[in-house]
């Protein structure tokens, strides 16, 4: 290792810095082979070039089983640019790694192309994932969508802005829905109107004057519906580039629609860190991420079940605990978890465990009283210090009751 200058990899003047060679060449991500979404050209191309053809590349899992699931990628850049390296191909790699098929989107972008040209082209990666699933190996009712953000708008505006599909339509692309299944969005543009908004994304997007009831309908805190699909939303509190009240926006609407949503705001990070490779704390968004579309059922399409029942400790009520039911077959259907308060637990349908053989585990987690019960929570289920032994249940469709009376 040596010190060395190092201008050609900078902008402004020459500084040391450590480094273990010469300054990389920075190429483009390349990836799979680009589809072009359109073999006929977009509506409303203006040319042939680079630039007028929207296309996608997909990413297929290589060494993680399939789940069926995948997640079409938009990255940002204000509208006009696209950082399809750290917020395009090296996502679409992440999703691999658990065995979701991750669609990376080249979409148009401004000046060229104004609103609704980017509209079009991700409607169209919905659209043509959902009609290749079979051809892709995934499941037409997991199809999300993602975005980094300008991108994270472009993303939030197809969970708001979608239809149906055209059933008279004789191309089969036109046909599906354009309705993400869910959505993710990190660090987005929401607002255009907002004083948090990002004026370099709506004058890339709309111009310079843009009607203001376009405006509106582009900010898309003020869009949604019950029909918004389930959202899972990062930002950090320190970004300057587009703040957090865009998500704080969105995920208030969501809230307020009745809409499945979860949040993650990080104290510190710039905009734009992608996966934030290097960042112990920032990069752990990822993880939540996974553990989001696991505890959703994103990442298969297994039957919940509703369950309730009693849990007592020799013989009386277990006060306050938690019971957890684990499917014991898939690494990646979902847990279920419940309180148990005076004895008794109950989860519904949406929330309940995955039809099939699960282990179980209950915790004593201590009574409400003057002095302390226990020094930790306890797990009741553990079993002895000879090995133990592991609760299972077989969870039908429908509606179960299982009492577990537990012996200490």
């Amino acid at each position: 290792m040596r010190l060395t200058r190092v201008a050609a990899c900078l902008a402004g003047p020459m500084i040391a810095v450590v480094t273990m060679g010469a300054c990389p060449e920075r190429l483009p991500a390349v990836g799979p082979d680009p589809i072009p979404l359109w073999t006929d050209g977009a509506p409303g191309a203006i040319g042939e070039d680079d630039a007028d053809r929207p296309e996608i590349r997909v990413y297929q899992p290589q060494s993680a089983p399939k789940t069926g699931t995948a997640v079409v990628v938009c990255p940002g850049g204000g509208y006009g640019a696209l950082a399809i390296d750290h917020e395009g191909q090296q996502v679409a790699k992440w999703f691999n790694s658990f065995g979701v098929t991750g669609v990376v989107l080249k979409y148009r972008l401004g000046p060229r192309y104004r609103h609704p040209a980017p509209l079009q082209d991700v409607q169209r990666a919905i659209r043509y994932t959902r009609a290749h699933a079979d051809e892709l190996g995934i499941d037409a009712g997991r199809v999300g969508v993602m975005g980094f953000s300008a991108g994270g708008h472009l993303a939030s505006t197809v969970s708001t802005h979608f239809d149906a599909g055209d059933e008279s339509s004789s191309d089969p692309i036109e046909q599906q829905s354009c309705r993400p299944d869910f959505a993710i969005l990190a660090y987005p543009v929401i607002s255009l109107t907002a004083d948090f908004s990002h004026r370099g994304s709506a004058r890339n997007l709309l111009g310079d004057d843009p009607d203001p009831e376009l405006l509106e309908s582009l900010s898309n805190e003020t869009q949604v519906t019950a029909e918004t699909p389930p959202t899972f939303l990062f930002h950090t509190g320190a970004d300057k580039g587009v703040p957090v009240q865009n998500s704080l926006a969105y995920y208030g609407a969501l809230v307020e629609n009745g809409v499945a949503a979860e949040l993650h705001v990080y104290q510190n990070g710039p905009h734009g860190v992608g996966l934030a490779p290097g960042d112990p704390v920032v990069s752990t968004w990822a993880d939540r991420l996974k553990d989001w579309l696991q505890t959703n059922n994103f990442l298969s399409n297994a039957e919940r079940a509703e369950v309730s029942g009693t849990v007592t400790v020799n013989g009386k009520p277990l006060q306050r605990g938690t019971v957890t039911f684990i499917p014991v077959e898939s690494a990646v259907e979902p847990a279920a978890f419940a309180r148990v308060s005076a004895g008794k637990y109950s989860l519904t349908v949406e929330s309940g465990p995955i039809a099939g053989e699960n282990a179980v585990v209950i915790y004593h987690l201590g009574d409400i009283a003057a002095v302390p019960t226990v020094d930790d929570a306890v797990e009741l289920t553990a079993g002895d210090d000879d090995g133990g032994s592991e609760f299972r249940v077989d969870v039908s469709a429908g509606r179960n009751v299982f009492d577990f009376d537990l012996k200490r």
